[in-house]
């Protein structure tokens, strides 16, 4: 029996994965799909939400938890890109040459371009181009994953399509009401970092994969705790977070070839 296509989802830091994509990694993991996930930092940057835990070393903290959300969502072990958090707003490191922010870029999309033409994935995935929320590194990983995509069609086997992970603005100003924002989507324009019904390529129902979903959020403790804590608060913040949390939109980022219609029931609809 031949081995499904491979799917590459390349984001920048430990936890990116899971919230917006982790119920569609597991869904196709499950479905026999190798899923790997390339993460050009180990989140060094973070911001520890949770003081109870004992972390002295962030770094080598958040790559454990990736770990840990990788096998919750039955992923490949993570693929790190050997860069450094940027951190963000008052806490960027502009002076820091191995942060991401700082990176070359072409140096970025080449290392990209060298696992797609290792792994040889049939879809790309990465972030839209606002970055979710406009974080330097996100928009990093957003240019550089979409020119590797366009600069490997000379390969033998290069991606078919490539999907930007995004969320509606009606999914945004969900977000902001429900206090579940904490400083991300707080004061951003649901209508710029969101996007129209009609962007979506992609919809997936993953309210069959929430148990692997959560526990992928719950391994991410040090980024996630006041988040948790919030989503279950009340019933009421259950109920809310639950259907938010059921659905995965996706944009079209490129194709190699027709589209049978729109919008697609999944990733591999008409390949």
């Amino acid at each position: 029996m031949a081995e499904l296509p491979p799917i590459l989802a390349v984001f920048a830091h430990p936890d990116d994965e899971a919230f917006p994509t982790g119920g569609t990694l597991a869904h196709y993991a499950r479905r026999g799909h190798p899923v790997y996930l390339a993460c050009a930092t180990r989140g060094e940057a973070g911001q520890l939400k949770d003081p109870a835990l004992p972390v002295e070393d962030m770094g080598a903290w958040r790559t454990r938890e990736l770990e840990a959300s990788c096998r919750a969502l039955g992923l490949q072990p993570p693929i790190f890109l050997g860069y450094r958090d940027s951190g963000r707003n008052e806490r960027l490191r502009r002076d820091d040459p191995q942060a991401l922010h700082n990176a070359n870029l072409w140096e970025v999309e080449a290392k990209i371009r060298e696992l797609i033409a290792e792994l040889q994935p049939r879809i790309l995935i990465t972030f839209d181009p606002h970055g979710g929320y406009g974080h330097p590194d996100h928009l990093v990983i957003h240019r550089a994953t979409t020119a590797a995509f366009f600069s490997t069609g000379h390969l033998p086997n290069p991606p078919a399509r490539l999907f930007y992970s995004v969320f509606t603005s009606e999914y945004a100003a969900a977000m902001q009401q429900s206090g579940q924002a904490n400083s991300i989507l707080g004061g951003l324009d649901p209508q710029v970092f969101g996007v129209a019904e009609n962007t979506l390529a992609v919809r997936m129902n993953v309210q069959a994969y929430l148990p692997q979903k959560r526990a992928a959020i719950a391994a991410h403790r040090s980024q996630f705790a006041d988040r948790i804590q919030a989503m279950n608060a009340t019933l009421e913040q259950q109920t809310l977070m639950e259907q938010l949390i059921s659905v995965e939109t996706f944009a079209l980022g490129g194709t190699r070839g027709p589209i049978p219609h729109w919008p697609l029931q999944d990733l591999f609809d008409g390949l």
